[in-house]
């Protein structure tokens, strides 16, 4: 017994997905008025509590699980949901471990799930309802058309955090160019972003389990995402107190934040390595923000004019020939270089002030 890992569970709900010959072999069990009992994997904790039943080791077509299913007994299917193992198995799970559920085919079901760690799927024949055990976790099965109510909705809130996230961002950009960045500004950049993240995350399992039927969403959903990861990151780089700290420790510090706590801005400053108490205080850009917004600058390139010069403002106000001693510059991109913060720099002030 465990707890079921984030990607184990998305890789179920994917073979669970419409489009999925699991999935419309569950539709035709629902069909036609009968239940059945799935298992997920053949493993060495599975195999001690199978019964009874026969090998078959054949493709596992919708149709073949479907008339699989009118025998009494579970079917067990291999990992990747692609070959039916053993069918008309009796399923004998531990007694003692605890189940909420009622009926036999559900007891089982859920007995054998917190045992093995493996997804099991039990369809009610009564209901018709389509329930799937992992582990300690239990989530019914939900039409595809309740979730794609629920997919626009976090669709749609997802878009209004964009637009947010923008602002802040164009905020923070305006301010980097006056020099006049405190650390509240920085931290509700990345509070946004984070909270992008997670909001996005949501919409991907609400995709994932919609499969043929959630392209659209995702073709939505790729473009509000696009570049917040990025910014998360260059948020991160450009203001890390202490850059002993490694990059992808305070990310993960970030992400495991409680909604509440990620409101916190005094938390979050701590992760960056601010004083929590004082939120109002200066804090410099390194530059990486801006620099990777200029079009074909390359990051090794980004990462050297940093080195070099220490600061968003050092770097804005450097000269082409100062530009052009950085290894990897030369005078071309030193030009381009100016030319791209500059247009950079007004572009960010007219969106603050116009």
């Amino acid at each position: 017994m465990g707890t079921v890992s984030t990607e184990d569970r998305r890789a179920v709900l994917a073979l669970l997905a419409p489009g999925s010959e699991l999935r419309e072999g569950i539709e035709r069990i629902i069909r036609s008025g009968r239940g059945a009992l799935i298992v997920i994997g053949w493993t060495p904790q599975v195999e001690p509590l199978v019964s009874g039943g026969f090998i078959i080791d054949i493709a596992a077509t919708a149709q073949r699980i479907a008339e699989l299913a009118k025998m009494d007994g579970a079917i067990v299917l291999d990992a990747a949901a692609t070959r039916v193992l053993r069918a008309n198995v009796h399923l004998v799970p531990d007694p003692s471990i605890g189940t909420t559920e009622t009926g036999t085919r559900h007891r089982s079901a859920e007995r054998t799930a917190r045992q093995t760690n493996q997804a099991i799927i039990a369809v009610s024949e009564s209901m018709g309802v389509v329930t799937v055990y992992h582990g300690d976790t239990k989530r019914n099965l939900e039409e595809v058309s309740a979730l794609l109510f629920r997919a626009n909705q976090a669709l749609s809130t997802l878009e209004r955090y964009r637009f947010r996230l923008d602002e802040v961002s164009s905020t923070l950009s305006a301010r980097e160019v006056e020099d006049a960045v405190t650390v509240r500004d920085v931290v509700l950049t990345l509070q946004r972003a984070e909270m992008m993240r997670r909001i996005a995350r949501e919409v991907a399992d609400h995709v994932l389990e919609l499969g043929t039927e959630g392209r659209l969403i995702e073709l939505q959903l790729d473009e509000l995402v696009a570049s917040v990861a990025d910014e998360r990151e260059l948020v991160v780089r450009d203001y890390l107190g202490d850059r002993r700290r490694k990059l992808t420790k305070v990310l993960a510090d970030v992400s495991r934040l409680s909604t509440d706590d990620l409101l916190d801005a005094e938390q979050v400053a701590e992760i960056l390595a601010y004083d929590p108490d004082q939120l109002e205080s200066p804090v410099t850009p390194r530059g990486y923000r801006l620099l990777s917004r200029i079009p074909r600058l390359p990051s090794s390139v980004v990462d050297r004019l940093v080195e070099s010069f220490g600061s968003l403002p050092r770097i804005l106000e450097a000269t082409i020939s100062e530009l052009d001693e950085v290894e990897g510059v030369g005078e071309s991109r030193a030009r381009t270089i100016q030319d791209g913060l500059r247009r950079l720099a007004e572009a960010s002030l007219l969106d603050r002030y116009v």
